[in-house]
């Protein structure tokens, strides 16, 4: 048997290609948009991708089986609990189906989602009986399970936390401890509170060390820890798009096409027309010069989630980049997260946008001292936009607090009549919201540097009341 996991740091996924070595057919499980590095695989192991299924209508990215039928051929599987809208064979719990000496065991795992499977895997190869491992999707990670809250109010997520509670219960817990598991969501997801930093666990090893386990033996104790708000990040506004999509089927990306670079003149012309700026720069080099109106998501591991936060639905894209070699990068992690091509790029960056005379802006950078000294003088308002389980670990003293990914939803609940200093960690994300903040007409922002950490490396006093 032939297995490859995938690991995509900026979405926090995984994805799999399983293959029959004496049939030459493959399985790709959980695929992401660009597929690519699928049937580059399967050809370097000289296999054939002919199937292709997703554990669940994902939240997080836009899936790639499409997209796969479409490049290879491969026939899609769904869970047969799903109403999908896209051609497929539906799987039903407690079916195995056979992939020469592969066989797949299909469980109904309920919980992250109604309609979600795993698959239990077995090498007939190397034993008939004993699974090799389980490809988990979203019903047991390391460390933690996908959060059963993505899909409505209070309690339709009590009655997802309830199905999840008996899905551990009845068909995970179950298995031997030597069983492998191969989750999709992994570290950097944000459908879990607290997923370890490996890529693989096995059942044993989660049956006793997975805080989230110990309270499965009782459903309301199990409900409450699933939907402990403290420790679930907050959704970014992308998401409430990407399973309606997937569910129905997602649009082929076509033939690869790449932005065309643009000179100064046709970059101020599609911006005149309403179009986007996004500025994949480091935070340091936006806050000293930027182009009015733009927003700031550093390319980088956390490029796609931020991006997904700041700009609009279906919005059309300008991208100013460090190196013109970024881009390739830039456009797949948009695409990954359903934005359409970026209109172009412009050509010799902020360099080229200072040598035409165009009009900058920039953010002031402010040090955690001055902060705390204009806190205390109350010249100043502190917008905290970590996440929720960090903010409860510590933070400043009087300090307003709106997470990131909710800010673009709430930008008038933001104090007025001081100047903002936004923190985060470390300075990435509170770049993000003061770009939003300074492109809704705001003209007196600033960016903490280094943010909580630096301030808490100061030694400044922090306050964890709820």
């Amino acid at each position: 048997m032939l297995f490859q996991q995938f690991y995509l740091q900026s979405l926090g996924h995984a994805s799999y290609l399983v293959g029959d070595e004496k049939t030459g057919q493959a399985l790709v499980f959980d695929p992401r948009r660009d597929v690519d590095v699928y049937t580059e695989a399967a050809r370097a192991a000289g296999m054939r991708i002919a199937f292709a299924a997703d554990s669940h209508g994902h939240n997080d990215y836009l899936s790639g089986l499409t997209e796969l039928r479409e490049r290879t051929g491969a026939r899609l599987w769904g869970s047969a609990a799903g109403e999908l809208g896209y051609e497929h064979r539906p799987l039903r719990d407690g079916e195995v189906v056979e992939i020469g000496d592969i066989g797949l065991r299909v469980m109904h795992t309920p919980g992250h989602t109604p309609e979600h499977i795993s698959l239990l895997v077995y090498d007939r190869s190397m034993s008939a009986d004993t699974p090799a491992l389980l490809l988990s999707g979203g019903a047991l990670l390391v460390g933690d399970l996908a959060r059963p809250d993505l899909l409505g109010g209070t309690e339709q997520a009590r009655e997802a936390a309830r199905a999840f509670c008996t899905t551990l219960q009845d068909k995970l817990l179950p298995l031997p401890d030597g069983v492998q598991v191969f989750p999709t969501h992994v570290a950097g997801s944000l459908c879990g509170g607290n997923i370890g930093s490996r890529l693989s666990t096995t059942v044993g090893y989660e049956r006793r060390t997975n805080a989230v386990l110990s309270a499965v033996d009782s459903s309301e104790d199990f409900v409450r820890e699933c939907l402990r708000l403290d420790n679930l990040p907050a959704v970014p506004p992308y998401w409430r798009r990407m399973r309606g999509r997937n569910l129905r089927g997602v649009e082929p990306l076509g033939a690869p096409a790449e932005p065309p670079a643009l000179d100064v003149d046709a970059f101020e012309r599609h911006r005149g027309s309403g179009a986007v700026v996004l500025d994949a720069r480091s935070p340091e080099a936006f806050g000293g010069a930027h182009i009015p109106g733009s927003l700031n998501v550093g390319l980088g591991s956390a490029f796609s989630t931020w991006a997904g936060t700041a700009l609009p639905e279906g919005a059309r894209v300008l991208l100013l980049l460090d190196r013109s070699g970024d881009l390739p990068e830039a456009v797949a992690q948009l695409s990954r997260i359903g934005y359409p091509l970026p209109l172009g790029w412009l050509a010799g960056g902020m360099a080229s946008w200072r040598s035409a005379a165009k009009p900058v802006e920039t953010t002031p950078q402010i040090t955690v001292e001055e902060v705390r000294e204009r806190l205390d003088r109350g010249e100043l308002t502190l917008l905290d936009v970590r996440q929720p389980n960090e903010w409860a670990a510590g933070h400043a003293p009087g300090a307003a607090y709106i997470t990131g990914a909710e800010l673009p939803d709430r930008l008038g609940e933001v104090p007025d009549g001081k100047p903002v200093a936004v923190a985060c960690g470390s300075g990435y994300r509170s770049s993000v919201a003061a770009s939003l903040l300074a492109r809704a007409g705001r003209t007196d922002v600033l960016n903490v540097t280094g943010g909580m950490t630096a301030w808490k490396r100061a030694g400044l006093p922090t306050s964890q009341e709820e």
